[in-house]
């Protein structure tokens, strides 16, 4: 099976917007916010906080104190963007699910591997909370990624679904 750009050429595009809109969402953050300044967006439920990220999606390991600890995360990340792209080269164009997922998790990859070679942080700044409870900070790349891995998950419970015949 040759690989084709043009029928690639739509998830592509969707995976570089992805890594578009989140290196302009973090370069807007780190222009305008200095490090943990938030602003309340909606009162008791979201702040736009920005936060540096040592750790992985959702601030994972941030605590974690270990001397390569961003290098092996980098070396992780972009492994798995790889592992992405050899999946979606020997999958079928026809799923088109299975395309896009994989197309929003590279691009989310490849915008949080930016930040961590670029800084050895990545940048994350979006902050939902209730009272006293906060969700870990993130970003579009983590975004993406969890979009990604949730439409991977029912494209995956779609085809093991026994065919009605």
């Amino acid at each position: 099976m040759p690989f084709r750009l043009q029928g690639r050429l739509p998830y592509i595009v969707v995976a570089a917007a992805t890594l578009a809109l989140d290196r302009w969402t973090k370069t807007l953050i780190q222009k305008h916010f200095d490090l943990n300044e938030s602003i309340s967006v909606i009162d008791g439920f979201f702040n736009i906080t920005y936060v540096r990220n040592t750790g992985v999606a959702f601030g994972i390991f941030d605590p974690l104190s270990l001397p390569a600890k961003s290098v092996l995360l980098s070396v992780f990340t972009a492994f798995a963007a790889v592992v992405v792209i050899t999946y979606s080269v020997r999958s079928s164009l026809r799923n088109r699910l299975l395309q896009f997922a994989l197309a929003l998790v590279l691009g989310g990859a490849l915008g949080n591997l930016y930040d961590r070679l670029a800084y050895g942080y990545v940048v994350d700044f979006l902050e939902f909370y209730i009272g006293t409870y906060h969700w870990p900070s993130f970003n579009v790349a983590d975004s993406a990624i969890s979009i990604g891995v949730v439409l991977l998950a029912l494209e995956i419970l779609r085809n093991e679904a026994p065919s009605q015949t």
